[in-house]
Order: structure tokens, then sequence, then C-alpha cells
């Protein structure tokens, strides 16, 4: 009985910026985007599937369990993934709703995804970034001082499970992962400083932070992590005023558009 035809899938390598590993990754098959469609549930999910689907799309992970691939994997580096999965699976990213900046005019567009593509390597050794840590004094708070990293999916899953049913937004959540721990001298100099590493204290420091804090732990992270990564961006003219702008391309948007088309 015939079950599926006996080829090879086509694969494209993708270099980690981050990690500088190299994964061959293959088309996804129909079955594979059948699967990912039946298993969207919640918000949260989509993240957990969308390593999932990844991971079983890598032509060249012979030793290498899921357990280590999330663990050696940081969020930047599976933007790099999901791009070359997209690319060898749709190549184009079609009805792409642009808006204009000037005008609020939107108009659908068809994009060659490579035309699109840019990305700063980390100019450290391989694997190195997921240990690095940097420490910086925050602005407001002087007495308090942020360890800054870069998260890996496995930090991501746990935080994920961990908040599930508590009321924290994926977007805060996501804003928490970067922070390592938080470093408190009170001003009694007998004591020793206060150490912040637990998610949730850690989250509920975050949360009683003075606002302008906030952009001293964000401009940490990109200057010294999240300026590693790719860019998908492209130039626009709007058709009703003429308005030209250069915009950034959701791929995550992108990737479950393409599957539902």
């Amino acid at each position: 009985m015939f079950t599926s035809f006996d080829v090879a899938l086509p694969t494209y390598e993708v270099i980690t910026p981050q990690t500088k590993q190299s994964f061959l990754l293959k088309s996804l098959t129909i079955a594979d985007e059948e699967k990912m469609k039946a298993s969207l549930m919640s918000e949260r999910k989509i993240l957990q599937h969308l390593n999932k689907c990844i991971y079983d799309a890598i032509d060249n992970k012979e030793n290498m369990p899921l357990e280590k691939f999330l663990s050696s994997v940081t969020l930047k580096d599976r933007e790099a993934l999901l791009y070359g999965l997209y690319h060898i699976t749709y190549e184009e990213i079609r009805n792409y709703t642009v808006t204009c900046g000037k005008c609020g005019e939107t108009q659908d567009v068809t994009i060659k995804a490579s035309d699109t593509f840019n990305m700063n390597m980390y100019d450290g050794e391989p694997g190195e970034i997921i240990t690095k840590k940097i420490t910086k004094d925050l602005k407001i708070l002087k007495s308090v001082k942020v360890v800054v990293r870069q998260p890996t999916l496995a930090d991501e899953n746990e935080a994920m499970k961990r908040f599930q049913f508590m009321t924290y937004s994926n977007e805060l959540i996501a804003e928490t992962l970067i922070i390592d721990k938080f470093i408190w001298d009170s001003s009694d100099a007998a004591k020793e400083p206060t150490i912040i590493e637990d998610r949730d204290e850690i989250t509920r420091a975050y949360l009683s932070l003075p606002a302008r804090d906030k952009k001293i732990i964000n401009t940490t992270y990109i200057d010294n992590f999240g300026v590693y990564q790719i860019e998908l961006k492209m130039k626009t003219s709007c058709t009703k005023c003429g308005n030209a702008e250069v915009i950034d391309i959701d791929l995550v948007d992108s990737f479950f558009r393409a599957m539902y088309q």
C-alpha cells in the first residue's frame, strides 16, 4: 500500500546568528502543516509547537535530542531558523498587509523572503553568548543592579509553563526573560546584598521598578545581545500618497498566514 513519496525533500542551511550552529532545514510537507494546524490551541502553546515544528524539520540533528536543542538555541536563533524554514517551504511572503505610516492606507503585497534578509553575526565564540551575563546599575533605583542575559528556548519554555495559570501577559514574560537576576544593596552597609533570581520574584521586582529603568534594561540587552539577529526589512511606497518607508516584517505572522493559505 502506498504511504508517501520516497524522495528527499529540499533543504536549506541556516547558521544561527548568536550560537553559530549549522542546521539543515527541510521543507514542511502538507502533513506537517496539518499537524501544526491541529495542535494550535492557546497563544502560549503556539511557541512550544513552533519550537517542535522547527526541530522536526532539522535534517542534521543526530545526537541532539529535543531537550539539548531547546537549551542550546536562543530566541534570536529561532528567528533565523524560522526564516530558513519559511524560505525553503514557501519562498514568497504572500498577501502581506502594509500600512502607510503617513496616511494609514493599507495594501497587500507579495515579497520574496530572501530579498528582505540581513543578519548580524555574534562576534564571540560559538555558544558563548548563552553563558554571557552583563551587570548594569539602574538609573533611578541606584541601589539596584540588573544582570542581563540572552534567554534560550528552554528558558522560555520553563517560564511559559510556570506562569500558565497566572495573569502575566506573554509580553511581560518576554520582557523579564532577559533578566538573570537583580542585586539590591540596602542602605544598611552591614547587610549582604539581596539577590533576586526566582522567576516569579524577578517579575514582581520588575513591575515595581520606575518606568525609566525599563529603558536601561532594554538598552543593555540590545547592545550586548539583541543586536545579533536576523532582520527582515522591505522598502514600500504608498499607492495613495507616495510615502516611501522601510518596514520590518513579522515572520511569525507570515509563517502562520502562509500555512492557512
